[in-house]
């Protein structure tokens, strides 16, 4: 439980610039929903891969209010974003209990991207986890003993508060978020690292992104999630979403990795089939998305490599397979796929 910052603390003297850099991630079972009446509460658990390359760089300058209205200003890529501030306001409003001493403080956020802005590819996630980490270092300066343990719990709880995917960038490798029994210390609050033993083929996966758009998308995946609790099949969908993370769990444990690839598949297109019957239904792949995944399909069957796909809310395509068959299928995709794509991305599973 993270519980109220205290009130009364000593501000004039503090002041400086705090930079961090937090990772996308890429879900293997995904969350999509939330939990009505409710401030980011997921429909179901969810696990994801940190990704290594593919991250946010945050510099937050803060420094002590003296104004009645507090100041705060957004830099994005070098470029003043008035139109980010309404959602980092919203962001601290809801942690304003949980961090008090913000009030304090003015604020100059200079954040970028080493991938496209709202495109599918968890750019809230890893900047919201890096803004959130930043206010954690804040809160050390004064001088309160905050373990590692304590500083990564509460910044992946408050980074939920601003995306809920964004806790799970907090930490690198496998990390759940959203309870389910067969997860010990799995909860709706924040997430956790992957508490299991897992085989040594999960920890050497190769991740190459296909930019297949890199523009934003004309659904909001905050939108998504309101358009879910309309869905006739969100029920099932939570059902099923359950039991697969039943069957990861399996799965990580024992190392078979083509089932684990078609569960990954299988649940990316679960997920775009549950925004395809949303009320309002949307549609986020595009046509050469489907004919990048029609060739992932027919190079596997051929070559037998194990080169599985996975989407998040967006036409871009996330390739996981194990390093050990790289070569081949690094070829492969410049040859067959480039031209499909806007760009490549390479990066793995940390």
């Amino acid at each position: 439980m993270i519980k109220k910052c205290w009130n009364t603390i000593k501000t004039k003297s503090v002041e400086g610039e705090i930079l961090k850099k937090s990772p996308s991630n890429i879900a293997l079972i995904k969350y999509w929903g939330k939990q009505k009446n409710k401030i980011q509460i997921p429909l179901n658990s969810s696990i994801s891969y940190s990704l290594g390359g593919i991250y946010t760089v945050t510099k937050l300058i803060f420094y002590p209010r003296k104004e009645k209205k507090q100041s705060i200003r957004v830099f994005y890529s070098g470029k003043e974003k008035i139109s980010f501030i309404p959602k980092i306001l919203e962001f601290f409003k809801r942690i304003s209990y949980y961090c008090s001493y913000l009030k304090h403080f003015n604020f100059i956020i200079n954040t970028y991207n080493t991938f496209p802005h709202s495109s599918g590819l968890a750019s809230s996630a890893s900047s919201m986890s890096a803004l959130a980490l930043c206010i954690m270092e804040i809160e050390k300066k004064f001088k309160i003993t905050i373990n590692k343990n304590f500083f990564f719990k509460k910044a992946s709880f408050l980074a939920r508060l601003g995306s809920g995917s964004a806790c799970r960038s907090v930490y690198s490798g496998l990390v759940v978020w959203g309870y389910h029994k067969s997860i010990i210390g799995s909860n709706n609050l924040y997430a956790i690292p992957y508490p299991y033993k897992i085989h040594r083929i999960f920890k050497n996966i190769r991740n190459t992104i296909l930019i297949i758009d890199d523009k934003p998308k004309y659904v909001s995946s905050s939108d998504g999630h309101k358009f879910m609790l309309k869905n006739p099949y969100y029920k099932e969908r939570i059902k099923c979403a359950n039991k697969n993370m039943d069957r990861m769990i399996y799965l990580l444990n024992t190392g078979n990795f083509k089932a684990f690839g078609e569960l990954i598949e299988y649940e990316a297109l679960n997920l775009h089939a549950m925004m395809m019957t949303s009320n309002p239904y949307f549609l986020c792949m595009r046509p050469s998305t489907l004919k990048v995944l029609y060739k992932v399909w027919q190079f596997r069957k051929l070559s037998k490599n194990n080169v599985f796909f996975t989407l998040d809310a967006g036409a871009n395509i996330h390739l996981l397979y194990p390093n050990k068959e790289r070569k081949d299928i690094i070829k492969w995709i410049h040859s067959d796929l480039l031209y499909n794509c806007k760009k490549i991305i390479n990066s793995y599973c940390k």
